[in-house]
């Protein structure tokens, strides 16, 4: 795996992706996430091209505590259609780079 290209993805992910809590907007690399999961998608790629059920697969398995942990939700739930979107645009920009 080649670490800065994951670098270079968990960037795009971080600057343009959010979660959507209680009308507030919180980026995924303020949560900590967008490394995680450039580290999952990036593997996928390596496989072959990367598709948009692959990418929900991914949010879906991905849970969120809330609440000190009272609580799980997968990220897929929590990510707004706007926010989906420039997730799939940033995997797609990254893809073509490849």
């Amino acid at each position: 795996m080649s670490s800065e290209a994951i670098e270079k993805l968990a960037a795009a992910i971080g600057e343009n992706v959010y979660m959507d809590v209680a009308k507030w907007h919180l980026y995924l690399r303020d949560a900590h996430l967008h490394t995680p999961l450039a580290e999952q998608f990036y593997a996928l790629m390596t496989q072959g091209s990367l598709s948009e059920n692959q990418v929900n697969e991914v949010l879906r398995k991905t849970p969120i505590k809330l609440g000190g942990g009272k609580l799980e939700v997968p990220l897929a739930d929590l990510l707004p259609i706007q926010s989906q979107m420039h997730l799939m645009d940033a995997l797609e920009e990254f893809q073509r780079d490849l």
